[in-house]
């Protein structure tokens, strides 16, 4: 009698251990997967930033600045913002190239978030900008253009690895939030599982040379 009741309290003693384990490292998966998140978050305000530098550095033909403009304010925000450049598309509420079109039909066929969607917008206008033929050649010379353009180039890659950073933290944090016993004593609480973050992150048209093959040789 006793060793069956010394057996149970081990066995108890031992699942109180287990939990208690189990609780602690799913709270530091989502410790660690909010801090991916924040580092994600800057790094896609540093693009923006950088782009919309672009945008109004005089380095591009009107038509593509006004394009990324519009694109890197949506990124940012959503709304124009006060230093929009005159004509921007995202004052007038149209954007170039069927912007609005595109985020009524996201390309995978799932339901983007409107974030997502405007990161995506603004990878297409920088993949744009990039490819026209001769673009760096035009650039020879020009004071300081060297330099922007590997900060948007360090941008772009830096976003690359910090969204890929933060899907797999969140592919391992529902991963263990679907274990049975995670499920069955609610270790995880009511909030819903994290999603990931979808977007176009590449800076390469398919088959794209010059400035897209160093963006493609950066994000590998």
């Amino acid at each position: 009698m006793i060793l069956d009741l010394v057996l149970i309290a081990v066995a108890v003693l031992f699942l109180g251990v287990y939990v208690s384990w189990r609780a602690g490292r799913l709270d530091r998966m989502h410790t660690r997967l909010e801090a991916a998140r924040a580092a994600l978050d800057v790094t896609l305000v540093r693009r923006s930033s950088v782009a919309l530098e672009l945008a109004s550095s005089g380095f591009l033909d009107p038509a593509t600045s006004l394009l990324l403009a519009g694109a890197a304010h949506d990124a940012r925000g959503g709304d124009p913002a006060p230093d929009a450049l005159p004509g921007d598309p995202a004052a007038s509420g149209a954007a170039p190239n069927g912007g609005a079109a595109r985020r009524s039909a996201p390309a995978s066929g799932d339901e983007l978030t409107r974030s997502e969607l405007a990161q995506s917008d603004l990878s297409r206008a920088l993949r744009a900008a990039f490819a026209q033929p001769g673009f760096r050649a035009s650039l020879t010379g020009k004071e300081g253009a060297d330099e922007l353009l590997a900060e948007v180039e360090a941008a772009a890659h830096q976003v690359f690895v910090a969204r890929k950073f933060y899907n797999n933290a969140v592919a391992v944090t529902r991963e263990a939030r679907r274990k049975p016993l995670v499920r069955l004593l609610r270790l995880a609480g009511n909030a819903g599982p994290p999603e990931f973050f979808e977007m176009d992150d590449s800076l390469v048209a398919e088959g794209g040379d010059g400035a897209g093959a160093d963006m493609q040789r950066l994000t590998q």
